[in-house]
């Protein structure tokens, strides 16, 4: 068995959803004919990860839609509000999504389906740089 675990960073993306399945990729040639399990863990508590659709970008706009109608800024009942009003919902949408998703290997290429990729999901007006932490699990 085989384990490797490095940490990325991301450049700062603007808020909404982004596709980043080569910026994970790009990272870990090492996979090159190994096949296993890839976990990607996001170290932030205001941006999320998921994987949906990757080719029709109507759906990442519907996804920024959809979630900032149900998680609106500046909601009367919120607390935590010192970082601006963009913070509580950032949080909420990510625990919603999630912190890290899991892709199988195989051969060396991540085996999503045909219109499958990974988002990001940017939930603060500016934010700097997310960081990734990538672990393969494989032979």
């Amino acid at each position: 068995m085989m384990v490797i675990q490095k940490t990325i960073r991301l450049r700062p993306y603007s808020r909404g959803y982004h596709i980043i399945t080569e910026d994970v990729f790009e990272h870990l040639p090492e996979l090159r004919g190994k096949s296993g399990i890839l976990q990607v863990f996001i170290q932030h508590t205001s941006a999320s990860l998921t994987i949906n659709e990757n080719a029709d970008p109507s759906v990442r706009v519907d996804f920024e839609s959809h979630f900032n109608k149900v998680y609106p800024e500046n909601a009367p009942y919120y607390e935590h509000t010192y970082e601006g009003p963009d913070d509580m919902p950032a949080h909420l949408k990510a625990s919603t999504l999630g912190a890290s998703v899991s892709i199988p290997i195989g051969n060396g290429r991540p085996l999503l389906g045909t219109w499958q990729g990974i988002y990001l999901g940017e939930h603060r007006n500016r934010a700097s740089g997310r960081s990734l932490v990538l672990t393969f699990i494989g032979e």
